[in-house]
């Protein structure tokens, strides 16, 4: 299955694949040129295919969990100032998604939507240290019943052009379901309070609504 954001992309790629494979079995007598072209222009379509992909997670929301809102590798646990909204210390948990990975964000939690605000930027590689603050981000603010304020943050990266946010202020949603989707390359930072308990290490592989980020008892 595919997500609804890859809907037009794919339709173009379609029809540009189409196209090279009849023009060039038109246009070309060499059978090797021939066949490097049609694979090339299928192999870019496939590619286009995977990244669009909208795998079907089920989800058992629970309030003591946080999830990871995407895949992708753990590259940040730290302490950090949080500048935005809470303007004070928070622990941040980065997840680097690779153009190979599923790019649908999911609500890590279950609670209000309390601030959800967009910001144009830059385009660095989304592991670069200023990247949560320089480059093209939206910020979202959940609160939920036991952790309190939880703040995501997905990040453009070098490649990606488009973040697709779908949550709004005074909107209530459920953890594991689809909270928007970054096109080609990114990652998604989570703002979580001081002391909370992780499940996650440094470079660990995350599956967007099924690993652990956090439990509370």
């Amino acid at each position: 299955m595919f997500h609804k954001e890859g809907a037009k992309i794919i339709l173009i790629g379609m029809a540009v694949t189409v196209a090279v494979v009849l023009l060039a079995e038109k246009f070309i007598e060499s059978f090797w040129l021939l066949k490097f072209i049609q694979l090339f222009a299928l192999a870019f379509l496939i590619l286009i295919l995977q990244f669009f992909r909208n795998p079907k997670r089920h989800v058992t929301a629970a309030d003591h969990n946080i999830i990871a809102p995407v895949d992708g590798k753990v590259v940040v646990i730290e302490e950090v100032y949080e500048p935005e909204y809470f303007k004070e210390k928070r622990l941040q948990v980065s997840i680097f998604m690779s153009p190979i990975n599923v790019h649908v964000t999911r609500y890590a939690v279950n609670g209000l939507v309390k601030f959800s605000k967009y910001h144009a930027g830059k385009y660095l590689v989304a592991w670069h240290p200023k990247a949560s603050e320089e480059n093209e981000r939206t910020t979202v603010v959940i609160e939920n019943n036991l952790f309190g304020d939880i703040l995501y943050r997905q990040i453009a990266g070098a490649l990606a052009r488009r973040i697709v946010n779908y949550a709004k202020e005074g909107m209530h949603v459920v953890q594991g379901t689809d909270a928007g989707f970054i096109k080609f390359g990114s990652r998604v930072d989570l703002f979580l309070p001081i002391g909370t308990e992780l499940n996650v290490k440094l470079n660990q592989k995350a599956i967007g609504g099924k690993t652990i980020i956090a439990t509370k008892a």
